[in-house]
């Protein structure tokens, strides 16, 4: 990320409920899922954790070669075959709510604190969480485009979030963001230039890490990059709609 946003002093004009209600869902997600060491009842020992872990991730984290039609990847090593039956469309969806640990979770929730409020006022709540959604299934399967063959899960917010800031940069980069610089130096940035600074750190990581394979850390570049860009597109299409919207005639009877 190109720094820790803390608030925007865009002026919201109502709750921002579908972006509380995400914050809720990715956070509820997470404290039930085996990742989770407050979810105790999947085990206590390494085995039977380690097991639980992978076996959640195989039925509803999105997996590459599942999603372009490759058949559904089994359990591997100690852990027995959970033996269910997953739909590969679907966990593009629910791969949406998983994160890898806490520090992923938190970092994700932040940005969509401070964001997602902006973009659901200024778009409205329907069509942002349209976008939202849209921003992650968009990323999932651009991600998968890119490594065709992989088996590994991946999970995560960060490519409808990405969806999120491309937004915007559209409908509201006038703004100004309080921004914690290098961890503790708080700064007033516009919000053009933190969103812009956080696309290009993608793209740039992203296209290193396709000149270097195996070079990403577990992070999908690819996924932020293609929902940034899914976020702006949508952006420019809805706030358009809107705009129309507003400004047309209506006869009073």
């Amino acid at each position: 990320m190109a720094g820790i946003p803390l608030s925007d002093d865009y002026p919201v004009r109502r709750v921002p409920a579908v972006t509380y209600a995400l914050i809720a869902a990715n956070v509820v997600v997470y404290l039930l899922s085996p990742l989770s060491l407050l979810a105790v009842w999947y085990g206590t020992g390494q085995l039977p954790r380690a097991c639980a872990i992978e076996h959640y991730l195989l039925r509803w984290a999105a997996v590459p070669t599942e999603l372009l039609g490759g058949g559904q990847v089994g359990a591997s090593g100690p852990c027995p075959d959970p033996g269910h039956t997953k739909v590969a469309w679907l966990s593009a969806l629910t791969s949406m709510f998983l994160h890898g640990g806490a520090a992923h979770l938190i970092g994700n929730m932040v940005y969509l604190s401070v964001f997602g409020p902006v973009v659901e006022d200024r778009l409205g709540r329907m069509r942002y969480l349209v976008l939202y959604t849209a921003s992650g299934l968009v990323a999932t399967y651009a991600f998968a485009l890119t490594q065709a063959s992989a088996e590994m899960p991946l999970v995560g917010a960060s490519g409808a979030i990405s969806g999120v800031l491309g937004a915007y940069l559209l409908v509201q980069r006038r703004s100004r963001v309080v921004t914690l610089v290098l961890v503790v130096v708080p700064v007033r940035l516009p919000g053009w230039a933190l969103v812009g600074t956080y696309f290009i750190l993608q793209y740039f990581l992203y296209v290193s890490v396709s000149a270097y394979p195996g070079a990403e850390g577990g992070v999908a570049y690819a996924a932020h990059v293609y929902g940034f860009i899914a976020g702006v597109l949508g952006a420019v299409l809805m706030h358009r709609i809107r705009w129309r919207s507003g400004t047309r005639r209506v006869d009073v009877h």
